[in-house]
């Protein structure tokens, strides 16, 4: 096999390769600061991590109504791995004027 060539199979296998890799999960970061959930609106995928940062000196919740209910004490990290897909809304249970949205797409 010529030199040139034996480059571009070696290239072929590794990108077919890569290819077939699955996508890992991410981490996504939501701060909680002054009443607020900031980012409001997110994209994420079935098994990513929603990562709340509560940096209020008051506890708060991430609730789906029905769902799932996260309680987020003050001055502490909590976080959830989203489990199935479709776009949800979820508020503080305490604060309820505090909402966030959530577009979750297949994995």
């Amino acid at each position: 096999m010529l030199p040139g060539l034996k480059f571009v199979a070696v290239l072929g296998v590794v990108v077919g390769a890569m290819g077939s890799i699955p996508a890992q999960a991410e981490t996504i970061r939501v701060n909680i600061d002054k009443l607020v959930f900031a980012p409001a609106n997110i994209s994420a995928k079935v098994g990513d991590t929603i990562q709340w940062v509560n940096e209020d000196v008051l506890a708060h919740t991430a609730t789906v109504k029905g769902d799932w209910d996260v309680m987020i004490p003050p001055k502490k990290t909590v976080s959830f791995v989203l489990k199935k897909a479709g776009d949800v809304e979820y508020y503080c249970r305490f604060h309820p004027n505090m909402k966030g949205r959530i577009a979750i797409a297949p994995k």
